[in-house]
């Protein structure tokens, strides 16, 4: 059981959970339902996530597929009015739970959004500050970290000898390569991905699905993506959400060329959305 989420007033983020369940699947979901006020904005989903793999939700603007993603790591708790029904099991645990701690949860379910957000602080400061929080202290252990979180971010080369200059001078691409190092520094299992690379030119996009695709070996990745192309390149199975509903969730390259739905195919074939 992973205890370490249960509600405690202090977190020590250094100690790591124990992990000796023995599932192909790093997150189960059963009949989800999330709302905002009396609107039911995700409806009944079950699915399994597996470990060490690329998923990518599909589908058009309003359908679900983002909040969905932020419930896994309870983004949706920040919103006024939202509320979630149903499960959804990390390593057995339902994180939907009161009693989950939910700083705890976000360390090991990290996020990185839509528009590159690295704090105005040098490159050095984006990551070192949240290992100091939790509890790392010694210089050389954080920049073991700062550079292992760097490297595994594809960035390391590109900013090894300008690490205490200001984060906002890099580039949009090298600002989300940095945005998903800090969220590595901090050592979760599974990292969702909000459209990270829309506002990226196709040089810094390709970068950014490389790194995605390599990543995929030591996490579990969730995307919420509206290319096509992108999620057919990266990922290893897609689920198609429309209006809330989960229409079809399979292996993606039977999501691209032979859908069990007729929504699926339309939507695929660009026929809407």
């Amino acid at each position: 059981m992973v205890t370490a989420l249960k509600e405690r007033k202090t977190v020590d983020m250094t100690v790591p959970l124990n992990r000796q369940i023995q599932s192909e699947n790093i997150l189960t979901v059963k009949n989800l339902e999330i709302f905002y006020g009396e609107k039911r904005a995700v409806n009944g989903i079950s699915m399994d996530i597996e470990k060490n793999s690329v998923t990518a939700l599909i589908g058009p603007s309003g359908c679900g597929k983002s909040t969905f993603l932020r419930s896994i790591n309870r983004m949706n708790d920040l919103i006024p009015g939202a509320r979630a029904e149903g499960e959804i099991l990390y390593e057995e645990l339902n994180i939907l739970s009161e009693d989950i701690n939910v700083v705890a949860l976000r360390k090991e379910i990290g996020m990185v959004f839509q528009k590159p957000n690295p704090f105005p602080k040098s490159i050095y400061g984006n990551i070192a500050p949240a290992l100091k929080f939790a509890g790392i202290n010694k210089k050389s252990k954080l920049d073991d970290i700062v550079e292992e979180s760097l490297r595994k971010a594809a960035l390391w080369d590109e900013v090894k000898d300008r690490l205490h200059k200001s984060a906002l001078s890099l580039s949009g691409g090298q600002q989300q390569r940095l945005c998903i190092a800090r969220t590595i520094a901090m050592k979760p299992t599974v990292i969702l991905l909000d459209e990270p690379s829309s506002a990226l030119d196709p040089i810094s996009n390709a970068k950014v699905e490389d790194l995605i695709v390599d990543l995929k070996k030591d996490y579990s990745i969730i995307i919420v993506t509206h290319n096509m192309q992108q999620a057919s390149r990266i990922s290893d199975k897609t689920a198609f959400f429309l209006s809330g509903d989960l229409i079809e969730y399979d292996k993606t390259e039977k999501i691209f060329t032979n859908p069990s739905v007729q929504k699926t195919e339309e939507y695929i074939s660009g026929r809407f959305g």
